[in-house]
């Protein structure tokens, strides 16, 4: 079962109203820089429930997905993930 986790970010605002996050702060400390932003779009976290602008980031060879829900960020995690 997956659940919302809140994580930090680090992002870049542009003069035009861009918004690219960089890197994302694990709650255990953990830095994952983001290689790339793949793909951004309005959509809904059908795994954890929610909903806001969804970045495909491709993180250490892998596609991962990034929420920002309003004026927070949040991924899907497993329950039990710290």
């Amino acid at each position: 079962m997956s659940c919302k986790r809140y994580v930090d970010v680090i992002a870049r605002f542009y003069e035009d109203g861009r918004l690219l996050p960089l890197a994302i702060w694990w709650a255990d400390g953990v830095m994952y820089e983001i290689d790339r932003v793949l793909d951004v779009r309005p959509a809904a976290s059908l795994k954890a429930g929610g909903a806001g602008i969804r970045y495909t980031c491709r993180i250490q060879g892998r596609e991962k997905y990034l929420w920002r829900e309003q004026d927070r960020w949040f991924v899907e995690a497993k329950q039990n993930a710290g």
